[in-house]
Formats: C-alpha cells, structure tokens, sequence
C-alpha cells in the first residue's frame, strides 16, 4: 500500500486538499481555533482522520450525538456497505469490515430488534460477502447477511420526482427497516469519477444497468428523492484514487485515515469529492443533486466538525 508521500510524489492533488484550508473549508487550518458552536448543537457534517477505524467512526458518531440519535430500541436496521466486488480488503474496492462489524455492534446495544446488511454486487455474491471479510465480520457481530441477487426480495417503486429515473425495483430491507445506514467505501469510478455515498445506493437496485444507458448522474440523484438514509459514512481511510471501482492492486489505495459521517447525502459527498482532489460540481450525480436541492453542495454553508486523533 502506498503512503500519503508516495502519493504525493505522482503529482496528484490530494495532499493539498488535506492540508491546504480554503478549498471550500473541508479540513481547517491545523493550528486554527474554530469559533465555539452553540450549546447542545450536532454539526451537519463530521470528518475525522488521523485515527484508527473504529476510533473515528465512535467519535464521528459521538459527535452527531450517539448511535441512539439514530437506533432506538426495538428498531429493526439496515447497514448497506459496499461489498460488490471479489477483492481483498486491503484492495479499498469494499467498505472495510471493522467498521461494519462496529456498526452492527453498536446497533444491537441500542437495543436494534434486527440488524441487516446486503449488497446488489458486481462479481459473484457469495464471494463478494467472504472476500470482502464484511459477512463473516457483520455475523459475528450479530447482522442478518441476506442476499441481494435474490430479485423475488425486490418491490418495484414510482419515482414522481425522478428526471430519468421513473420506477425501480427496490430490495424490500430499503422498504420495510426501521433505519438505513449506508456505509460505502470512498474510491474512484471511471464512469462517475467518484463512488460515495449517492452511488453506493445503486446496489439497492434490482436494474442499474438501466442507469448506465440512461444517464447515469441524474438516475443516482432521482433515486435519493425517494430513498434518503438517516446516516452516510465514508471509509476514506485508504481509498481508491485510480482504476476504480474495482481496482488492480493494493497500489491503487492511498493511506488517508479519514472517516465522514452527515446526515446529509449531497454534503458528504462533496466532501468525498475534495478528499479526491474535486471540486463537488465535477463529479456530476452531485452536482446534479445540489442542483435538485436535495442537500448541500457549498461546503462553506454547512457545519463541518473537524477532528485530528493524532
């Protein structure tokens, strides 16, 4: 795996998003005080880094107030990570498992009735779930591992706001959970330039080969008009910066140890996108989305909590 140096010497602009402030306010300046926020306030936004995985993700949750804020008793989850390809996970190409086995954890101790997590994958499922190592981790924390190439399990859907976008046919967990969390991995995408959290919800759909022939960016934003986590986090702890989304090799990762988590899809993901290097308007499906108001793309309005564990 390559290190931020080692990145850095290919020319690409990551390293200064990360220490450069200004570029739309994602990571403050490192020895800047930020201006107190209001007693009892939850930021709209959390970034992390500098930590280990599980680390960041319970203070990026601590901050938006605790797992209860979004699990209460009794309630039934879903947990949708990125588990579509047959890799490795040091090969960035699948949400990591700790933090989904972290997740399931601190659901049931909030007292969830159930905890579920599926993906509609690219390769083949069953080796998708093993190799990814998330089933094997969701299980022993306590998840329902269900299928999701099963198309009996899907329900079809109107879209009224869809643009492009119209029907879809839906896996019944993203119907009938109490709660959604969607929790993908942050890589490049040769078709979308960034997969986040807005692309992470095609592996709820039963067709996305309709979205790949149908303009892709607008079909991602017309389906959070109607399906809208209550949370996104982002494994951007080493994510995958070329020849995504499924990746050569471990050299397609750079070690970031970064974690996001916002309650608002679009913000997130044009935070995602400046981790990349990106303005948030050139990674279209967002830019698409700011512009159907359906969250924010000017980072400079939203309340971004800014966090170093080192």
């Amino acid at each position: 795996m390559k290190s931020r140096r080692d990145f850095l010497k290919t020319g690409l602009v990551l390293g200064a998003v990360i220490s450069t402030p200004g570029l739309n306010g994602l990571w403050a300046e490192e020895n800047a005080t930020p201006a107190p926020a209001p007693a009892g306030s939850k930021p709209v936004l959390v970034a992390v880094r500098e930590g280990e995985r599980v680390p960041m993700l319970d203070r990026a949750l601590a901050e938006l107030g605790g797992i209860g804020a979004f699990v209460r008793p009794g309630q039934t989850v879903l947990i949708k990570p990125n588990m579509g390809w047959d890799v490795s996970p040091e090969r960035g190409g699948n949400t990591h498992p700790e933090i989904v086995a972290r997740l399931v954890t601190l659901c049931r101790e909030a007292g969830a009735k159930s905890v579920s997590i599926f993906d509609n994958t690219c390769d083949q499922w069953q080796r998708c779930y093993a190799n990814s190592g998330i089933a094997p981790a969701a299980e022993a924390a306590g998840a329902q591992v269900v299928n999701g190439k099963d198309e009996s399990l899907y329900r079809e859907i109107e879209i009224p706001q869809g643009v492009k976008l119209r029907r879809a046919k839906v896996h019944r967990l993203v119907l009938e959970s109490d709660v959604f969390l969607n929790v993908p991995v942050l890589k490049h995408h040769s078709g979308a330039l960034m997969t986040a959290a807005m692309k992470n919800l095609m592996g709820v759909v039963w067709d996305r080969r309709y979205y790949h022939s149908n303009d892709m960016p607008q079909c991602i934003a017309d389906f959070v008009t109607v399906v809208k986590p209550a949370l996104n986090i982002i494994d951007a702890y080493h994510p995958m910066v070329r020849n995504g989304p499924r990746g050569r090799s471990a050299d397609d990762v750079v070690l970031m140890r970064t974690l996001l988590a916002s309650t608002d899809i679009v913000a997130i993901d044009a935070a995602a996108a400046r981790l990349l290097g990106h303005a948030p308007t050139d990674v279209r499906h967002v830019q698409v989305a700011g512009r159907m108001g359906l969250g924010t793309i000017d980072l400079g309005a939203v309340d971004i909590r800014r966090l170093s564990l080192a």
